[in-house]
């Protein structure tokens, strides 16, 4: 499936909402510390429920640290710095989907690294700053899935 990334992730219940997100639709979940919360904290498990227990959170040190492990993989950047729809991309399995901390996105650093052919932007009202990082992420995982024809999905019939 795909590798949900959050970088510097700062709000406890965005987080417990992206573990239950990543646990219904097989996603990875990867967190780049350091963390605005710890993993035991109770607004984390409130909003995550019981489905902290169904995947497993990898946790890195730095960007450094998970960059070395998946450097051959495509990574894009989701950041209200892009030009390009996720529906514009062709997604594929295995694909990182980078994410930035809620207050302040990805550095600029990072995503000149990455490359601006790798950053996907949720079009909104030009009078919009920002989605909330959890219903983004929601978002992008179910069109990269939708491409993917719901692989894995109970009680999808791919054909409709």
């Amino acid at each position: 499936m795909f590798d949900v990334v959050l970088y510097e992730p700062e709000i406890a219940p965005n987080t417990g909402n992206i573990i239950r997100l990543c646990a219904n639709t097989g996603c990875r979940l990867h967190l780049i510390e350091p963390l605005g919360f710890t993993l035991d904290e109770r607004k984390l498990r409130r909003a995550g429920l019981d489905y902290r227990e169904w995947i497993a959170v990898h946790c890195h040190a730095d960007y450094p640290a998970w960059y070395s492990q998946f450097s051959g993989q495509r990574i894009w950047a989701c950041t209200t710095k892009g030009y390009t729809a996720p529906s514009a991309v062709a997604f594929q399995p295995g694909d990182g989907l980078l994410f930035g901390p809620e207050t302040r996105g990805l550095p600029q650093s990072l995503l000149e690294r990455l490359g601006s052919e790798s950053w996907l932007r949720l079009p909104m009202l030009p009078t919009s700053r920002s989605l909330n990082l959890a219903n983004a992420v929601a978002v992008i995982v179910y069109e990269a899935w939708r491409q993917q024809g719901y692989a894995g999905a109970a009680g999808h019939d791919p054909v409709g």
